[in-house]
């Protein structure tokens, strides 16, 4: 009985020290199981990862509650937006440059307006048919429309570029003649000078634009082949052909899709199609045309110059009172003689005359010394009064 008495009462020890064990385990069970490693040598410390993540949390600023009254916009920013430019605006008596043509034409138009959209004093009237030509004159009748351009729009210089699209048959006389022979050239020339003699007629100065090197190596040829037609024949009737080749080529004289713009830097030219033009490509069309056609546009007439002479120089008693009276005595031209005192110019007096030859001159260019001076002993003279030259 004693024996069973001290087991019971071992048990019931035990029992309470599992117990006892049991209270501090358990509300720990509910966040993290513990270990006995944990129980002997204290908490492990979370993981790296998670103590990262809790660091994080600590740091992160909390976020502001929305306050009740709405915030002001702020203005956008006036760097950012896109400034447009003003259009300079165009005088009355502007002179005018028409652009005719296809497709290309249309192209050095928008480039001459972007190279004359800030002179009041230039218009540039576009009148480009994309897709004409010279050979389809069912399609689109230059020689019959140019004219009635003429005469509405009443230009200073015509600038027409063409041929893009003549690279097919051409009928005429009633026959067809396929692109390249012999008729078809001998027909197209003459097409050219109809359409030169237009303008030509009218005292007009014409610039013929050539054609530029394409993506295709055989539109390319047909295109050298055109242009040396429009070269010879504009020429003929007074025009000017502008050459435009060796700015969308390359040194060796290929074609090229990217090259130097107007200010030499390297930037697309032509579009993908490897036909048209990009916007950088049509301002550098436009940059051949442009010098040639102020040429034409000119400036002030010669009698509109001032002369730097007396004559055109104001009397003081045409001048206000209050500039009279600062000014001491009549303007005078640069070019006046009595400007330095001088009662003539330079150049108008004799030269004058030259002093005798020194001693060293007589000796290098005669060969003869000096006579000795008198008294010496080397000069030989008997009479003295004779010692003078």
């Amino acid at each position: 009985m004693a024996a069973g008495r001290r087991g019971m009462r071992s048990a019931a020890v035990w029992l309470c020290a599992l117990l006892f064990v049991l209270g501090d385990i358990a509300p720990a069970i509910s966040q993290e199981r513990r270990t006995l490693f944990d129980m002997m040598f204290g908490e492990r410390r979370p993981p790296r990862a998670d103590r990262s993540i809790i660091q994080m949390e600590q740091r992160r600023p909390r976020m502001r509650q929305p306050s009740a009254s709405p915030r002001t916009p702020r203005p956008a920013n006036p760097i950012a937006a896109p400034v447009e430019t003003p259009a300079v605006e165009k005088l009355e008596n502007a002179r005018k440059v028409l652009v005719v043509g296809d497709f290309t034409a249309g192209s050095i138009g928008t480039g001459l307006e972007l190279a004359f959209a800030e002179d009041p004093s230039v218009v540039v009237v576009k009148e480009s048919s994309g897709s004409s030509g010279l050979v389809r004159q069912d399609f689109f009748d230059w020689p019959g429309t140019l004219p009635g351009l003429l005469d509405e729009v009443k230009p200073a210089v015509v600038v027409l570029m063409i041929g893009a699209n003549d690279r097919q048959t051409m009928t005429f006389g009633g026959e067809s003649e396929k692109f390249r022979t012999e008729a078809w050239l001998k027909e197209y020339e003459r097409r050219v000078t109809e359409l030169a003699t237009i303008v030509s007629d009218r005292k007009l100065p014409l610039l013929w634009v050539g054609l530029p090197a394409f993506q295709s190596s055989s539109l390319s040829a047909d295109a050298v082949t055109l242009n040396g037609i429009y070269r010879q024949t504009v020429e003929k009737t007074g025009g000017e052909f502008i050459d435009i080749w060796d700015g969308f080529v390359n040194e060796d004289g290929q074609f090229i899709i990217t090259g130097s713009d107007i200010n030499g830097q390297q930037v697309r030219l032509r579009s993908a199609d490897g036909i048209g033009f990009t916007e950088a490509g049509k301002r550098k069309l436009a940059f051949y045309v442009e010098k040639v056609a102020k040429r034409y546009l000119g400036g002030l007439d010669a009698g509109d110059l001032i002369r730097l002479d007396a004559g055109n120089l104001p009397l003081i008693t045409s001048l206000p009172p209050e500039a009279a009276a600062t000014v001491p005595s009549q303007p005078i031209s640069l070019s006046d003689p009595q400007l330095d005192g001088g009662d003539s110019l330079l150049g108008a007096a004799a030269p004058p005359v030259s002093a005798p030859d020194s001693p060293r001159n007589l000796l290098l260019t005669k060969g003869k010394l000096p006579d000795p001076p008198v008294g010496r002993i080397d000069n030989y003279r008997i009479n003295p009064a004779t010692n003078s030259n």
